[in-house]
């Protein structure tokens, strides 16, 4: 098993709710939650966020853990590898299907097992607060006259893809560099070495309130609540928008009494007035799909996404 440092596990006990619900969940219950974030990145941020409101709910003691590697390679393996107990989850992201697609990984999207949706998480393209670049069109502008960095969350992945298919429609040609982590991404972004990152909005969330980075665009439908003069992509000029899910998955083979308490969980932690403070801030959109309707719903992504890479040319 890889792990990171024992600084980037975060372990959050507390006391259990009467009633926790279902195997896998209860007073003496420890989950693990394994992310292929680095600390600091979107999904990392994202579950320490909800661990304190989570344990509330269910009970037991919730661990991240960061297993970081092949664009999320290494977490799905050891994810698909574990006892399907219900005591160790992945938090999935688009990034998992693009990398058993692109990498063909010992162990792929399809060998683990969806378990719920949670929210659908809008991304943002931003830049140093103190750069240049106002608008998308500053952006393409650096990008038409031969120069332009922009930057990506790992290799595999939705924002990848996102950026490849921004250059297409812009007809320029970039540089795009990917890391293993939003948090990598970030400062590299604020030392000025990418023009622009592309992320979810929690991941920054702390820079730009301290006034270090700018929104550009939303690559979303319609704009954020929460910032609604920054405009969207398509509004910017370019017909580009995607969706990011956020869900868990774990091991073929859960027993139904565990997806059945993650399926009651749920709704409730996103009822939660303290919850939905914090999610809201982040602007994550509900998305709550129960087991049947994820696993449909990953289907019918990873065919997608699929075709979408092989009309590219990018695998056969």
């Amino acid at each position: 098993m890889i792990r990171s440092c024992a600084a980037a596990v975060l372990v959050v006990a507390i006391a259990a709710a009467a009633g926790g619900c279902g195997r896998g969940v209860g007073d003496r219950q420890v989950t693990t939650l394994v992310t292929h974030s680095s600390p600091g990145g979107g999904s990392d941020v994202f579950l320490r966020e909800m661990i304190p409101h989570l344990t509330r709910i269910m009970g037991g003691t919730f661990v991240v853990d960061n297993v970081q590697g092949g664009s999320g390679a290494r977490a799905i393996a050891m994810v698909a590898g574990a006892d399907p107990d219900g005591r160790t989850l992945y938090a999935t992201t688009p990034t998992f299907v693009y990398t058993s697609l692109l990498s063909r990984p010992e162990a792929g999207y399809t060998d683990l097992e969806p378990v719920v949706n949670m929210f659908f998480d809008p991304e943002v393209l931003y830049t140093a607060a103190d750069s240049p670049f106002r608008t998308l069109q500053d952006v393409l502008g650096r990008a038409r006259s031969g120069g332009g960095k922009w930057g990506a969350a790992n290799p595999a992945s939705l924002e990848r893809q996102l950026l490849e298919q921004l250059k297409q429609k812009a007809g320029v040609t970039p540089a795009i560099t990917t890391f293993e982590g939003g948090g990598d991404m970030l400062l590299n972004v604020l030392n000025h070495t990418l023009d622009v990152g592309v992320g979810e909005l929690q991941e920054i969330r702390a820079q730009l309130d301290a006034g270090r980075v700018r929104l550009i665009a939303i690559v979303g439908d319609v704009r954020l609540e929460t910032f609604p003069d920054v405009p969207t992509v398509r509004e910017s000029g370019i017909d580009l928008a995607v969706r990011k899910f956020r869900g868990l998955a774990g091991p073929k083979g859960l027993p139904p009494d565990v997806i059945a308490a993650w399926e009651a969980a749920v709704p409730k932690l996103l009822d939660d007035p303290e919850y939905r403070k914090v999610y809201t801030a982040n602007s994550l959109q509900p998305g709550f799909m129960p087991h049947a309707e994820y696993v449909a719903f990953m289907q019918t992504f990873g065919k997608e996404t699929e075709t979408f890479l092989q009309n590219a040319g990018v695998i056969e």
